[in-house]
């Protein structure tokens, strides 16, 4: 892998989002569209070409995000990326699995075995259970959360730089750690809009589902400038080299 500077420090949550915003409100719906259609294919594939169409997903909004129009051809493009981010889509769905078994094992288990057996749990015990399966279900999802933000720039490294998943993750995950303020700045930002979204019936969430995209790759652009934008980068000092 030839040497790929990032940046460090360029991350600010608020102006990501209002440039993401501004980046995409004029393809604002067939982005939305892109998005919806790449996650149904991938659920119906069994998520076996979930991470195929996450590559084609984040190369339409890159595309925009640099100045083109977003194109659904870009999801077609996407699997071409199939091996190349088959590492980096094990890895991202894994904790999400380990979640999923913790917060069975931990908490549905138990009441159905006491129902099926017929006992009857009192107040205590529901208590206790209650207690522990949220101190485990704590304990993996802020792991789940750690291992996502190493990864945040994985997927558009595989699409932007061509990398294979190994070199995406490493790079990804260093320049994670560096500019690790600004990342959880946006988690944050980007939750307050989930939540949000939420609140609006629900169907909000769907709708913010494009901004919070944009907002992670305009920080990713960010952090590894276009070509188009490098003479406006940041001065030597700010770049780390991989």
């Amino acid at each position: 892998m030839s040497q790929i500077e990032f940046t460090t420090g360029e991350i600010r949550p608020i102006e990501c989002v209002k440039e993401a915003w501004d980046a995409i409100k004029a393809d604002y719906w067939p982005l939305l569209a892109i998005s919806i259609v790449g996650a149904l294919i991938g659920a119906v594939s069994l998520y076996v070409l979930i991470g195929a169409m996450v590559c084609g997903i984040f190369k339409s909004y890159l595309r925009v995000i640099d100045g083109g129009k977003a194109d659904f051809e870009d999801l077609k493009a996407g699997l071409k990326y199939f091996r190349a981010s088959l590492l980096t889509t094990v890895l991202f769905v894994l904790p999400i699995v380990v979640y999923m078994l913790g917060l069975f094992v931990t908490l549905y288990l138990p009441l159905l075995t006491r129902t099926v057996s017929g006992q009857i749990a009192d107040g205590s015990d529901l208590l206790a259970g209650f207690g522990v399966a949220l101190g485990v279900e704590i304990v993996i999802a802020v792991v789940m959360v750690c291992i996502h933000t190493l990864l945040i720039f994985a997927f558009p490294l595989i699409v932007d730089k061509d990398l294979s998943s190994w070199d995406a993750i490493r790079l990804s995950a260093r320049a994670a750690m560096r500019n690790a303020g600004g990342i959880g700045g946006l988690l944050v930002v980007n939750l307050v809009l989930v939540i949000v979204g939420y609140l609006a019936c629900c169907i909000g969430l769907y709708l913010v589902i494009p901004i919070i995209t944009a907002s992670g790759l305009v920080a990713y652009r960010k952090v590894f400038p276009g070509p188009a934008v490098r003479s406006d980068s940041p001065p030597p000092s700010a770049y780390e080299i991989n």
